[in-house]
């Protein structure tokens, strides 16, 4: 451990082990908060905020109540065009297979604009809590989101199954 010569020479040797260990622990401490505290950086295609910031726009000030969330995420993203996109991020109409830990099982949704959510089970919008928590994210990440009644859900991406961008269709 590096001290300033000034406190060495101004604490003495046991009150050195302890700074040494105050500091340790206290390092601890705030590595531990900021991973407790931290958010995966999410990705998106310039399409996608294009797409979802008109989307955004055209909605009443109340319409669901994860919108200002969503718009959060929008703007902490990192933009890329949509042939910068690495394989492994979730985009719009991306395939995911993703964990919630509550229920220790995994699931295989798209993630899709509101208009294109139909009745067979296998889609989430984009204004779902658990869908505005998988957009921008990598395989491996981890994000905490509230759920619709109170208390919060971990999701976890396992897999994207399938990208559009992946698979050369860049403006579906």
């Amino acid at each position: 451990m590096a001290l300033n010569s000034g406190i060495a020479l101004a604490l003495g040797s046991s009150d050195i082990v302890l700074f040494a260990e105050y500091s340790s622990g206290f390092n601890r401490k705030l590595e531990n908060e900021a991973k407790m505290n931290s958010t995966p950086q999410i990705i998106l295609t310039s399409q996608d905020l294009d797409r979802l910031e008109a989307l955004l726009k055209s909605l009443p000030a109340n319409a669901f109540p994860g919108k200002e969330a969503l718009r959060a995420e929008l703007d902490r993203a990192e933009i890329v065009e949509p042939e910068q996109i690495p394989p492994s991020v979730v985009t719009m109409n991306s395939t995911v297979r993703f964990g919630i830990d509550s229920s220790d099982e995994d699931f295989c949704l798209t993630l899709v604009y509101p208009k294109d959510v139909d009745g067979a089970g296998d889609k989430i919008s984009i204004l779902a809590p658990v869908g505005s928590a998988l957009l921008g994210l990598s395989t491996g990440d981890e994000i905490e989101w509230p759920r619709p009644g109170g208390g919060t859900i971990k999701v976890r991406i396992v897999e994207i199954v399938s990208q559009p961008e992946r698979e050369g269709k860049f403006y579906r």
